[in-house]
């Protein structure tokens, strides 16, 4: 065999496995949405701790929808890589979603939250939680903050909400030191069932 064929079927395989492995982790996101959703409309219908899938390390804690973009996350109880791995977590030790206080959610830059950088000042955002009741929410901020800036995760007394993801989007290099952040406050009178 010459050297030349030998390159190209190296070349040729590694484009098949790269193309692999895109295709299972498309399918895969397909999949987990589909299970996730599964799971979600489970838990509305009263059932409690509905794991995704076997065994999954997580149940499903509320709908978070962004009706001016079009965008809608089953949101999961814990915000580690392995739950981001597979959609917004809500990070533990802050409020509830549906509760009073600092509701924070969590989710990859490169994945359900490349879309924040779409949110705009006055956007609304809704969460609906396992009781069914929908929580409208208005957008008041958006910033860039510091991995560090742990006042982001401070109880309040209001009903808020805030979503937090790794910034500049499109960076190449993972585990930088910024975050991208919106907080919203819920509107008087916002909650519909």
């Amino acid at each position: 065999m010459s050297r030349r064929l030998t390159i190209s079927c190296i070349l040729a395989l590694m484009g098949v496995i790269f193309f692999g492995d895109a295709v299972r982790i498309y399918a895969k996101g397909v999949v987990g949405q589909a299970l996730l959703q599964r799971a979600w409309d489970r838990t509305l219908r009263g059932e409690r701790e509905v794991k995704p899938w076997r065994w999954a390390d997580t149940v499903p804690l509320a709908k978070l929808e962004f009706p001016r973009l079009g965008y809608g996350y089953i949101v999961l109880a814990g915000a580690s890589g392995r739950t981001l791995a597979w959609g917004p977590g809500h990070v533990d030790g802050t409020a509830l979603p549906g509760q009073k206080g600092n509701c924070v959610i969590s989710a990859h830059r490169d994945t359900q939250f490349s879309m924040l950088r779409d949110v705009r000042i006055g956007d609304v955002i809704t969460l609906q939680t396992p009781a069914g009741r929908v929580i409208r929410y208005r957008v008041t901020a958006r910033r860039i903050a510091t991995d560090r800036d742990t006042f982001l995760l401070a109880p309040t007394t209001q009903q808020e909400l805030t979503l937090i993801t790794c910034y500049p989007f499109d960076a190449v290099r993972p585990g930088t030191h910024q975050r991208y952040v919106v907080m919203a406050t819920a509107r008087a009178g916002a909650e519909t069932k």
